[in-house]
């Protein structure tokens, strides 16, 4: 079984930065990870998503102000969100993929609001 620790979210201003941080813990070997975002009333989306070894994917509203990487031996990914906007207000969650299934996070709530 793996398991999600997230951690990073909170409230930020229109144009500022969060970092979150995703450490997974388990016997699998993962073969990516990734970060997904819920708004109220609305369906989880893909936000960024890293297949380790390939590069990685990211929406196209998120293109050129988020990042995603990776921290190998400690297991953990992050994604630095800058330029915020307030339509990225929502519940992110980390994902993690290995060969037989797949594990998410408990969600860390990201709002951005003046």
């Amino acid at each position: 079984q793996v398991q999600l620790v997230e951690s990073g979210g909170g409230l930020v201003q229109p144009g500022g930065s969060l970092r979150l941080s995703c450490a997974a813990s388990g016997s699998f070997s993962l073969y990516a990870m990734g970060w997904y975002r819920q708004a109220p009333g609305k369906e989880r989306e893909l936000v960024a998503r890293m297949v380790f070894g390939s590069g990685p994917n990211y929406a196209d509203s998120v293109k050129g102000r988020f990042s995603i990487s990776r921290d190998n031996p400690r297991n953990t990914v992050y994604l630095q969100m800058t330029s915020l906007k307030p339509e990225d207000t929502a519940v992110y969650y980390c994902n993690a993929a290995w060969d037989r299934g797949d594990a998410w996070g408990q969600g860390t709530q990201v709002t951005v609001s003046s």
